[in-house]
C-alpha cells in the first residue's frame, strides 16, 4: 500500500510538470507497465483529480477540477499559498522568484475558478509599496515561465526604449530577475539572434505560438549575460572603468542591471556601465569608495575635474 501511495504521488507530480505525457513515458519514469499506469490514473480520478486521456496513442494530462483535489491543500491554504507565491514572484522576497514562479504555474493549473477569483481579488485590491521600477504583472510572469518550461513560442507586443511598439514571435528560454526588474532571455527568429526583453514592456498575445526545439543558450551564465546586455543598452553615455578593488566586493555594491563587473586581478576589476548623465555616472563611481580610472567616456574625466574643484572649494569654505 505504501509503495502504491508513493507511486501515485510521483505520478501526480509528473502530471503537474508537463502539459501532456504519453503512457509509455509515464511507465518508463515510474518503472512500471503501461497497464499499471492506467490503473494508477483511475485511482487518481477516484480521488478527485481530473486526469484527461487522449484518443489513439494513450496520453494523459492533468486538468483543473470543480473542487480542489484531495491530498493537496484545502481552500484557505490554497489561497494563502497562491497569494504568497504571487507576492514572492514580484521580487519582494529576494532569491526565490524563479522557484515561486514554478510553484505558481503548477498550483494555478489545477486551482478551481472560485479560488482563482479570490486570489485575483486579494491581488487587485492590494497596493504594493515598491521602488521606482515598473510593476510586472504576475500573471504575465507565470505565463512566460510556463512557455519557457513547455518550449512554446511567445507572441507579444513590445514597447522599446524609444516608445516604438513592435510585434514579436520569440522562443523563450529563461526569466532573469535583477531585483528591480524582470527580463526575458529569448531567441528571436525574425532577427536570427538572442534578445533580452524587459517584461514590464511586454504585452502578451494569445494563444501562444507553436512548440519549438530548445537551442543552446547564448551563455552558460545567463545572469552575467543579461547584466552585460543591460550595461550595453543604448544609454547616452557608455562607461568603462578600472576599479581597484576585488570584483566580488564591487559587484555587491551595484545592481546587476546597473553594471557588468569582470575581474582583472585579485585586487582589480573592469566595470562597464551606461548612464544618461555624467553626474549620474560620477555619483555612483564615487559612492564605491575605492580608487578608479576612467577609460571612457572622455567627457567624464573633464567632468570629474570640475566636480573635484567644486568640492575642494566647498571644503575650503570658498
Amino acid at each position: 500500500m505504501l509503495e502504491t501511495s508513493a507511486r501515485l504521488l510521483k505520478l501526480l507530480s509528473l502530471l503537474q510538470t508537463h502539459r501532456e505525457w504519453s503512457g509509455t513515458e509515464l511507465a518508463g519514469r515510474l518503472g512500471v507497465t503501461a497497464r499499471t499506469v492506467r490503473r494508477d490514473v483511475e485511482r487518481l480520478r477516484e480521488l478527485g483529480y481530473q486526469v484527461h486521456a487522449t484518443a489513439g496513442a494513450p496520453g494523459y494530462r492533468l486538468g483543473a477540477g470543480g473542487n480542489l483535489p484531495p491530498l493537496l491543500l484545502d481552500d484557505e491554504e490554497a489561497v494563502a499559498v497562491a497569494v504568497g507565491l504571487r507576492t514572492a514572484a514580484q521580487g519582494s522576497v529576494a532569491g526565490i522568484e524563479e522557484t515561486s514562479l514554478r510553484a505558481l504555474a503548477k498550483l494555478e493549473r489545477v486551482l478551481p475558478s472560485r479560488l482563482r477569483r479570490r486570489v485575483n481579488a486579494v491581488q487587485s485590491m492590494t497596493v504594493p509599496m515598491t521602488g521606482r521600477a515598473p510593476a510586472v504583472d504576475p500573471d504575465a510572469l507565470a505565463a512566460i515561465a510556463a512557455a519557457c518550461r513547455d518550449h512554446e513560442s511567445l507572441r507579444f507586443d513590445y514597447c522599446g526604449a524609444g516608445g516604438a511598439v513592435t510585434t514579436r514571435v520569440v522562443e523563450p528560454h529563461r526569466l532573469v530577475a535583477t531585483g528591480r526588474r524582470w527580463y526575458l532571455v529569448a531567441f528571436d527568429p525574425g532577427r536570427d539572434d538572442w534578445r533580452l526583453f524587459r517584461v514590464d514592456r511586454v504585452r502578451l498575445r494569445t494563444p501562444n505560438g507553436p512548440r519549438f526545439t530548445p537551442r543552446r543558450p547564448p551563455d552558460t551564465d545567463l545572469a552575467g549575460y543579461a547584466s552585460r546586455r543591460i550595461a550595453e543598452a543604448p544609454y547616452r553615455f557608455r562607461g568603462r572603468f578600472t576599479v581597484h578593488a576585488p570584483a566580488a566586493a564591487v559587484a555587491e555594491r551595484l545592481s546587476p542591471s546597473a553594471a557588468a563587473v569582470e575581474p582583472l586581478s585579485p585586487a582589480s576589476c573592469l566595470l562597464t556601465a551606461g548612464g544618461d548623465s555624467l553626474d549620474e555616472m560620477a555619483s555612483w563611481l564615487v559612492s564605491l569608495g575605492v580608487p578608479f580610472e576612467v577609460h571612457e567616456p572622455p567627457e567624464l574625466a573633464d567632468h570629474l575635474r570640475v566636480l573635484a574643484a567644486r568640492l575642494a572649494g566647498a571644503a575650503g569654505g570658498q
